[in-house]
């Protein structure tokens, strides 16, 4: 598929979605989809075809993170992503909204080696790489209530995964909680200080959505 191809393709589905791109984006979000490709053929990064582009490829790895990227607060100014894997959705995010420092999670070397390499390629200014499991961050203490935002997409959420993962978020921050059409919400078991904010759709096509989750100040946590 050549360049004008590609571009095309992604012009549609980011229309469909509401979402128009500028030059500058378009041409960076390819880029970072060119390198996954490459690098997909040598590890596994996405069981998603990539050699066609298709649609539902577009869709889940581009054109739903920067529909989510819509929620991430006004002022917020870092995001953390836990298992990062091949980049997606926390690259296009940062993408999207370059004022936000990013940090993207991932224990396995060989992906976190591909996540320094599409950094550099995408020229994201201020994104680093943690290749550590998200436990092993919880001892630095740097990184407690460091962020405004937490995504996570591929990582099974429960009760208390959020308790561990609240750690890194600034009170009154969010989680960006990425769900499939099948998977429960989570908004009855959500842990104090954590609290269900909203849930939004994303892509029909994929019938996605997103689930907001606050972190409430202490003594807030009760608050309706």
């Amino acid at each position: 598929m050549t360049s004008r191809e590609f571009q095309d393709r992604l012009a549609r589905r980011a229309k469909r979605a509401g979402t128009p791109l500028s030059p500058d984006l378009a041409a960076r979000l390819e880029t970072y989809f060119r390198l996954l490709e490459t690098w997909n053929r040598k590890i596994n990064l996405t069981g998603l075809n990539l050699a066609e582009a298709a649609p539902e490829t577009l869709d889940r790895l581009l054109i739903e993170p920067l529909v989510a990227a819509r929620h991430i607060p006004s002022g917020a100014t870092r995001m953390i992503d836990i298992g990062s894997g091949g980049g997606s959705p926390a690259l296009p995010m940062a993408l999207m909204s370059p004022s936000v420092r990013l940090l993207m999670v991932e224990s396995k070397t060989r992906k976190s080696v591909f996540l320094r390499e599409a950094i550099r390629a995408v020229a994201l200014q201020g994104a680093e790489v943690a290749a550590s499991r998200f436990e092993e961050l919880l001892s630095r203490a740097e990184l407690h209530e460091a962020h405004d935002v937490l995504t996570i997409r591929a990582v099974r959420v429960e009760a208390r995964v959020l308790s561990n993962l609240q750690a890194f978020v600034k009170p009154r921050g969010v989680l960006l909680l990425f769900r499939g059409n099948t998977a429960a919400d989570p908004s009855e078991t959500i842990p104090p200080p954590l609290a269900w904010s909203a849930t939004y759709p994303l892509l029909e096509s994929l019938r996605s959505r997103l689930v907001v989750v606050e972190k409430r100040p202490v003594g807030q946590q009760r608050s309706t």
